[in-house]
């Protein structure tokens, strides 16, 4: 008997072991299998996660960043032991001992879903096999890609150590909000660096993996409370802390930024503006889109923050008069229902929700709560009501007419009511009076026509200051870099610098006559700002008076493929058409490149490429991008002489001769002190030259003073008149003029620097003639001439473009702004001649007056 029982339980162990050597054999043919074809996890080894790419000032504070996935890589050293502790207790608490997979965690989950009838699951991978789930495989929830798992993570603990396997995951762990790794989690619950989370913030971040996107710490606060709990608990129970710890830090409440409780990390960043978006456009074609998005570069800006601030005010303060001076009121073209209209917190909620720009200093969305019989009470965001209440009174609306349905102008408002209604989305600001009172609630309204401006270092090309439009929120569309525009006159300086070295000086007399061109569409007739000609006139008048039939004759006659030639080599156009109408600014560019243009005529005429980036660094800290290639000759010595300054070697390209460059900037300066742009005010020297286009559809004006070069641009998105009275000279010359004083106190200005190989000579500004030493007057003209060349000055070197001189024409032009009356004049032999104001063409011989 006992022989027939060893006998029955010798087959059954026998079978049992056959049985379990072909379950391992099948097993390990399956691992065989699956094992063959995977990822290679060494990759790993060489782990580079898409990382925030930051923008950072001057001074170093981050002023921007962009991201797809918002990511702060940190190395396994710089992560504090709280935060190890509480992923691996709430994830994975044998992560230090078992080989990839955790027999015990699988046993026991498939015992806990076998007892609850598949009612109770829960996962059982570690971390190895996350990271490698994450970085090597699919999310499939299949049993093949989970064979796949157990294999690789067995081999990752093989090759890297706990530490690399642990940084992997904590850096590419999503915890929810488009939180990617535990330090932008930190960022974006608490606001914190890591060295800065208490236990319990630490349990929160690691109760996140569960269920990142259904644990808000807001809209599912007890259920992510219950999960941060249990992570303490295992924290507690793993040998982190003491029960005391324990103890105090579950009775914590659950803090989080999304609740208020902390300010948001975004808050303390300035609004995204023009100046990092045209950062994030231009790198982003350099680089390439996902290294920007996501190679982790920091970025060092050029942008000046407080110079920046001055550019938006300038302008924006410029477009919002104009605007207000038209007298049409559009608002914001949003409005609450009625219903959201019963109390404070329900217009609150709603009003938080509206698109309208909430990047405009001392604007606010508000929203008009009823509608009295003069005027309308409102609810403010972020303004609390008092007793009283908010309005707006009549007195504010009486500028502005409200568009009827039919397109048509209603009449002048008089009362709140003709402009706003119950519900209507509004912008205000707050005016106050001369001792800096409050004095009322004002409307404001985002203006139709636009702008761009933008300022840069005329040595250096850094951009200091960009504003794209009146607000980026309103439209993110750059219109100093983006809109292509007509520049009008603002472009006859490089018509004038071709001239001048083309052998004709700032004293060369052009006619100033009208003139017919036979084109394909027909005869073409430029004519004169002033619809007047000015007969014969000194080269200096013609810019300064932006005399459009002097600079086509200027053109013909050197030729419109050498004024191509110029603007090009300046970077204007990329391909200027050799038309005539093109000497006066009827082609397209943009605001970005004129302005980097004018740079040059203001450091002599070398060439200066426009930056808005200094240096970019890679992840690793290696500089990949330096903009300033200039050398310094003398920074590596210990010290220098008292007074001496480092010297820095430049071996940029020469556009253009220096003498051309400043003959050029010296009759720029002429338009600022008697011309078009006579508004400019500064305290040191400045030129510049303002544009106005046909029917005033585009208005310019670019000056520069030694060192800074500004230029603003104002008109319509789809171009339309301006209207009456719009000039570069009234529009965009305050705007300029606004910036510049600030500029001035920041960064100063001089005398226009004088380069050798020139003299001086006086000469007479009407007519070109040259003027004995010590005369005075109005009249008398310092011109600088190239040494070794002999001028010739008046009538002897008359300049008609091969138009011809058709009739008798005035001899003397006073300019369109200048009292036509008789001058005196001191002659070549130092006699005093008396011109009378109605001298022409005939009264004095070919010769001229010398």
């Amino acid at each position: 008997m006992i022989r027939f029982l060893f006998s029955i339980f010798g087959g059954l162990f026998s079978w049992l072991i056959t049985g379990l050597f072909f379950a391992a054999l099948t097993l390990g043919g399956v691992f065989w299998y699956y094992g063959q074809d995977l990822p290679n996890h060494e990759q790993l080894t060489q782990y580079s996660p898409k990382t925030i790419s930051r923008i950072y000032s001057a001074e170093g504070r981050i002023i921007d960043e962009f991201a797809e996935e918002r990511r702060i890589f940190v190395s396994i050293e710089e992560v504090p032991d709280l935060v190890k502790w509480a992923f691996i207790s709430a994830e994975d608490k044998n992560f230090y001992t078992h080989q990839g997979f955790d027999t015990r965690g699988i046993a026991a989950a498939l015992w806990e879903a076998v007892k609850s009838r598949g009612k109770n699951l829960r996962g059982a991978s570690t971390i190895p096999q996350q990271v490698a789930k994450n970085f090597l495989l699919s999310g499939d929830k299949t049993v093949e890609r989970k064979i796949k798992e157990l294999i690789l993570s067995t081999r990752l603990v093989e090759s890297l150590s706990r530490d690399k396997i642990l940084e992997l995951y904590l850096n590419e762990i999503f915890l929810g909000q488009n939180s990617y790794g535990v330090a932008a989690a930190a960022q974006t619950y608490f606001n914190k660096p890591l060295s800065e989370l208490a236990p319990h913030e630490a349990a929160t971040l690691a109760a996140m993996p569960k269920e990142p996107s259904n644990f808000h710490p807001v809209r599912n606060r007890e259920r992510l409370l219950e999960r941060r709990n249990y992570v303490l608990r295992e924290m507690w129970q793993n040998g982190y802390f003491d029960e005391a710890t324990y103890l105090a830090e579950k009775e914590q409440p659950l803090r989080s930024v999304q609740n208020g409780d902390f300010p948001a990390f975004r808050e303390a960043l300035p609004p995204r503006d023009y100046f990092t978006d045209e950062i994030r456009r231009q790198l982003s074609r350099s680089f390439g889109e996902e290294e920007f998005f996501s190679g982790g570069l920091a970025i060092r800006a050029t942008v000046n923050p407080e110079m920046q601030k001055e550019a938006a005010a300038a302008l924006q303060e410029a477009l919002e008069s104009f605007d207000r001076k038209q007298g049409v009121w559009r608002g914001t073209a949003r409005a609450l229902a009625p219903e959201q209209l019963a109390d404070a917190s329900t217009w609150r909620a709603a009003l938080a929700e509206v698109d309208v720009p909430r990047d405009i200093p001392g604007w606010h969305p508000a929203v008009v709560l009823t509608v009295g019989e003069t005027s309308a009470r409102i609810g403010i965001e972020g303004v609390e009501d008092d007793e009283d209440g908010h309005f707006i009174p009549a007195e504010d609306v009486t500028w502005a007419r409200k568009r009827q349905a039919d397109g048509t102008l209603g009449p002048k408002a008089k009362a709140a009511g003709d402009l706003v209604a119950a519900g209507d989305v509004v912008m205000v600001k707050a005016i106050v009076k001369e001792d800096g009172s409050f004095d009322r609630w004002s409307l404001r309204q985002v203006p139709e026509v636009q702008g761009g401006f933008m300022a840069m270092d005329v040595n250096t090309g850094r951009v200091i200051a960009m504003q794209g439009g009146f607000s980026y929120q309103s439209s993110v569309f750059n219109r100093a870099t983006q809109a292509m525009r007509q520049p009008g006159s603002s472009f006859k300086p490089f018509v004038y610098a071709a001239a001048l070295d083309s052998g004709f000086t700032p004293a060369t007399i052009v006619v100033d006559a009208p003139i017919e061109v036979d084109t394909p569409q027909g005869l073409w007739r430029p004519k004169n700002a002033s619809n007047k000609y000015y007969g014969l006139t000194p080269l200096r008048t013609g810019i300064e008076q932006s005399r459009n039939l002097m600079t086509v004759r200027v053109a013909q006659e050197i030729g419109m493929e050498t004024v191509a030639g110029y603007a090009e080599r300046f970077g204007v156009y990329d391909h200027l058409q050799p038309f005539l109408a093109n000497a006066l600014g009827a082609q397209e560019t943009t605001l970005y490149k004129m302005v980097a243009a004018y740079a040059m005529f203001a450091n002599g005429g070398e060439r200066v490429e426009p930056t808005l980036v200094d240096r970019v660094q890679d992840r690793w800290g290696r500089t990949v991008y330096r903009h300033d290639q200039r050398t310094c000759v003398d920074c590596g010595n210990e010290s220098l002489p008292a007074g001496r300054a480092p010297g820095i070697r430049s071996d940029r390209e020469r556009v253009m001769d220096a003498i051309t460059a400043y003959q050029l900037t010296s009759m720029l300066q002429g338009v600022v002190t008697r011309g078009s742009g006579s508004g400019v005010r500064l305290p040191v020297p400045v030129a510049g030259k303002t544009g106005t286009t046909n029917d005033a559809k585009d208005v310019w004006f670019i000056g520069f003073t030694s060192n800074i070069v500004a230029g603003c641009y104002m008109g319509y998105d789809q171009p339309r008149t301006l209207g009456p009275g719009a000039f570069g000279g009234t529009l965009c010359v305050p705007v300029f003029n606004s910036f510049m004083k600030k500029a001035v106190d920041s960064f100063g200005g001089s005398q226009f620097k004088v380069p050798p190989g020139g003299h001086f000579i006086n000469i007479d500004r009407y007519t070109g003639e040259q003027l004995p030493p010590g005369v005075s007057g109005d009249f008398v003209q310092a011109e600088y001439f190239r040494d070794g060349v002999i001028p010739i000055f008046g009538l002897g070197a008359l300049v008609d473009g091969g138009f011809g001189v058709t009739q008798n024409l005035p001899l003397f032009a006073r300019g369109e702004t200048e009292e036509e009356t008789g001058t005196a004049v001191t002659t070549s032999t130092g006699e005093t001649v008396v011109i009378p104001d109605k001298a022409d063409f005939g009264t004095l011989n070919s010769g001229g007056l010398y």
